[in-house]
């Protein structure tokens, strides 16, 4: 579906409230305690190693996520990515590039329909073996939720990703890749959650690791610990915060593994630019970073191995040079009972790794606001300046670089770092985005949303029988809006044929299929808040309760208070100012429905682009919530002069409610104000 950028906001809030309201409570546990759960020791992986200036126990690899190759638009996403898998490969010559998932746009020309595009997929496969990448590098790739949407299962035809990509001809889904140097074993671990089987858009938003996948998962990682293996990096699509999984949670798996530094993701694309720098070290006890999208920012990432230290640094395509500091490392991304501060400590040189599409000139290093110290070239993008550690023992200090090619292009960078383990913060928005359960916030949205559209009507309608039953006093509330809204609100729910629609339709939204049609492929499914069943298997409901709480809050609110106010216009009308409507007040009247009902039926439009014929035609949530409003309205305004009698003897001043009058002879006594 077209967003526009009012419907990208809403869609970002939701994940950030959700995020909110989801295991804030996990937020609040301390890393020790979680670790003291896991059985962790105080303990490294390996003794401190003596770090100099030496180009030995060093690795460096790229990471590129979303793609998004597209046939139908931007054309300059192509052309880029084949300088970034040309030029910016041969810069930094890798060993390891990883590719983390939406390879593939598979949207329609619409840009709101979602299906496999074999001329992507042929574009993909002809950019990395016409450039030659697959001889120049390991190309690890792993699938995104795009390169699933309209996937039945690993045997479909429309699973070109089995056909058209790197790993996907020897991998279904989630394997492993081991590298040999210097000694060293370092480990790739790729995690492939997405959804089998794989509806359109949107319903394809969160990952699902079953009980099979977890199992491979398990068997991958005893492989590798049999190994001897030094370092892994774990990889993948989706952040953890966007994966269910029916047995052990992924975060757990990662956790334990303790060779396990980071787990690197996409598909959240900075959430719109909202959180551009979106890492943390979850509990479990390694980090994760998630990289903005290609397809929009254009970005990819450097990491780095230096003497058992992880270091990053995300770029922009075509920002020259590019610098990162492997020693010292950054202080906010340590990764305890991983990582040894004593290399640090005992370190002879400070490390840097520099590269541009030509030569280094200069590279340039100072601590803190000391002198600048011109840095020794050892070999390759390798940089070393002597220090002395034990001087910066204590706190925080700050390291620079100043780096300079030949061509006179510059970067500057700099960098936190601490030999005394004193720690820093990430952000409260990157902690909330990746460390706690999006599903279950979903979930929590959508039921308290359900709350508000039930519950004050429910009240309101219990009031009114209890105060016509003489068994309370009529509600008193001050003069102004809340009076205002009181009585709105009460007149609706005192009219029945409004008022049990208004109530039935949100229940039934908890219950009731949303929408039976084509979910995958020509296969026939039903949509429900709690799952979609499709091809005699179940996915478990997740961005479907966002879905949902889309509806309550853009559609089933706001119409229950236009009907409210149109309920109480019409009770007015009727008894105490009947007349001609001016041409200002039927404007006021009808336009904040007209305004509700255009966009509902536009929502049910791209549901059918999204979903065919079918899908509109049985669609309760989208297609038949049309009617119902319309239907709604059309009785508000027609409202007979005996569905007003109840609500007008609870707000008539001094006349019992056991009062068999008529509307018309009580209007000397109303007061409306």
């Amino acid at each position: 579906m077209r967003l526009t950028k009012s419907m990208i906001i809403l869609l970002i809030s939701i994940i950030f409230l959700s995020m909110l309201l989801a295991n804030v409570t996990n937020l609040l546990n301390t890393k020790q305690q979680r670790y003291q759960q896991k059985g962790f020791e105080k303990k490294y992986l390996q003794d401190s190693v003596f770090m100099t200036d030496k180009n030995y126990d060093l690795l460096w690899f790229l990471q590129i996520s979303d793609i998004h190759i597209s046939i139908f638009r931007d054309p300059l996403r192509i052309a880029q990515f084949k300088e970034f898998c040309d030029d910016t490969i041969n810069v930094f010559k890798p060993p390891v590039v990883l590719a983390s998932g939406d390879l593939t746009d598979a949207k329609t020309p619409d840009n709101i329909g979602s299906q496999q595009i074999q001329e992507e997929w042929i574009e993909y496969q002809k950019i990395l073996t016409k450039l030659n990448v697959i001889k120049r590098t390991t190309w690890l790739d792993i699938r995104g939720n795009h390169d699933n949407f309209n996937v039945l299962n690993l045997q479909s035809t429309q699973n070109y990703f089995a056909n058209y990509s790197i790993q996907g001809r020897k991998h279904a889904r989630s394997y492993y890749y081991q590298l040999h140097k210097d000694g060293k074993i370092y480990s790739f671990i790729a995690i492939d959650a997405c959804l089998q089987p794989g509806p359109r858009r949107p319903f394809n938003f969160v990952g699902l690791l079953d009980v099979d996948e977890i199992s491979v998962i398990k068997n991958i990682v005893n492989q590798i610990e049999l190994s001897n293996n030094d370092y892994t990096i774990w990889f993948g699509h989706f952040p953890t915060s966007c994966i269910l999984s029916k047995e052990l949670g992924i975060r757990s798996l990662m956790g334990r593994h303790q060779q396990g530094l980071a787990y690197l993701c996409g598909h959240l694309h900075t959430l719109g630019g909202i959180v551009p720098n979106m890492y943390t070290l979850q509990q479990d006890g390694f980090l994760e970073l998630e990289l903005g999208d290609w397809k929009d920012n254009r970005m990819y990432r450097l990491l780095a191995i230096d003497h058992g230290l992880f270091s990053f640094v995300d770029i922009k395509h075509g920002s020259w040079p590019v610098v990162l500091i492997t020693n010292p490392k950054d202080a906010l991304f340590v990764i305890p009972y991983k990582e040894n501060l004593d290399t640090i400590k005992q370190s002879t040189h400070i490390r840097i790794l520099a590269f541009s599409l030509v030569n280094i000139d200069s590279v340039k290093v100072r601590v803190n606001n000391e002198g600048w110290i011109v840095c020794k070239h050892v070999s390759g993008p390798l940089y070393v300046a002597p220090w002395n550690p034990q001087i910066y023992d204590v706190g925080v200090h700050t390291i620079q670089v100043f780096v300079k090619d030949i061509q006179g292009r510059t970067k500057h960078h700099s960098q936190p770092f601490s030999l005394d383990g004193t720690k820093l913060s990430f952000g409260l928005l990157p902690r909330l985005a990746l460390m706690t359960n999006a599903s279950t916030g979903f979930k929590v949205l959508f039921g308290i949303f359900n709350i508000i559209s039930i519950v004050p009507l429910l009240v309101f309608k219990t009031l009114h029988y209890f105060t016509k039953d003489g068994k309370i006093g009529k509600p008193r509330t001050k003069r102004g809006i809340l009076r205002l809204i009181v009585r709105k609100l009460w007149i609706l729910s005192s009219i029945d044929r409004i008022f049990w629609p208004l109530i039935i339709y949100p229940i039934y939204l908890t219950v009731g299929p949303w929408s039976i049609g084509y979910i995958v492929e020509n296969h026939i499914g039903a949509i429900f808040a709690w799952g979609i069943y499709v091809d005699g298997k179940f996915l478990p409901g997740s961005f479907t309760y966002a879905y949902g709480f889309i509806q309550l809050l853009t559609f089933q609110i706001p119409l229950t208070f236009i009907l409210a106010h149109g309920v109480d216009y019409r009770f007015q009308n009727l008894v105490k100012k009947p007349g001609i409507l001016s041409w200002c007040s039927k404007i006021s009247l009808h336009l904040p429905f007209m305004f509700l009902l255009s966009i509902q039926i536009l929502m049910a439009y791209f549901f059918w682009l999204a979903y065919g014929t079918l899908a509109f035609l049985i669609g309760p949530l989208r297609t038949w919530s049309v009617f119902i409003a319309i239907i709604l309205w059309y009785l508000t305004l027609s409202l007979p002069e005996k569905c007003a009698r109840d609500a007008a003897t609870i707000w008539i001043q001094n006349v019992e409610p056991q009062m068999h009058c008529s509307v018309t002879e009580v209007n000397h006594e109303l007061d409306f104000k």
